[in-house]
């Protein structure tokens, strides 16, 4: 039987993923006046993807790397306004503020209804801590993990905490990379509730197409009624 529910936070709980785009879209614009190529998002990702291990998730590790693939990318011709400007761009992100899914709340309340529920986000911890006490669902949960990385070495850690067997936990989110496929290899359950825009990062998996042990679902209203399935194949 299933003991356990976990919840994503960016782009489960609330909306994320939208800002950076916009400001990823304004630094191509800032670069965009200096040189004109059609790479310019990948080599943004590319850097990212180096300075991961270096700056983990988040705005501060975006903004970084703005700084770095627009020097890269200019020949160091870029202005020191112009790095400001990218600076701030991060900081824009930092400050957005917390919008929920419409629905959620009433989801993670009616999951909550019938097994504990735990929030488990990755990202920057000061940006992830602002965001939980402003989204007001905190005192849902049972407990509130912000970690560094969602990989099947986080997700065994944190059954671990809870003496749990991976069969006995779902994990809720919209990223099959860092929220289904990790807790899926590992003998778990998961509820994928995609969202509209997602990081390229996000996008690569490799988690076959109608695996039993994951539904999809289009509105956070279906949530429950998913658990609810899985619950009982879970049991079966």
């Amino acid at each position: 039987m299933l003991q356990l529910i976990g919840f994503d936070g960016d782009d489960t709980l609330w909306h994320s993923e939208g800002y950076y785009q916009h400001a990823n879209a304004a630094f191509e614009a800032i670069v965009g006046r200096y040189v004109e190529l059609a790479d310019v998002h990948d080599r943004m990702l590319a850097t990212e993807r180096r300075n991961l291990q270096l700056f983990g998730y988040g705005a501060k590790g975006m903004a970084l790397s703005m700084v770095e693939t627009a020097i890269a990318i200019t020949g160091a011709r870029i202005s020191a306004a112009d790095i400001h400007r990218l600076v701030d761009l991060g900081k824009g992100v930092l400050q957005h503020p917390v919008e929920l899914l419409p629905g959620i709340r009433e989801a993670v309340e009616a999951v909550a209804e019938h097994h504990p529920v735990v929030l488990i986000t990755k990202g920057d911890l000061f940006h992830q801590e602002k965001k939980v006490l402003q989204s007001g669902l905190a005192g849902l949960f049972r407990r509130i993990e912000i970690v560094s990385e969602k990989d099947t070495a986080t997700y065994r850690r944190l059954l671990a905490e809870f003496a749990l067997e991976p069969a006995q936990f779902a994990m809720v989110g919209n990223s099959l990379r860092s929220d289904i496929e990790p807790v899926v290899r590992l003998g778990g359950w998961g509820v994928h509730l995609p969202y509209h825009v997602t990081w390229a990062h996000e996008l690569e998996h490799e988690l076959g197409a109608g695996d039993r042990h994951v539904i999809t679902v289009e509105a956070p209203a279906a949530i429950p009624a998913a658990v609810a399935q899985l619950r009982e194949r879970a049991a079966a």
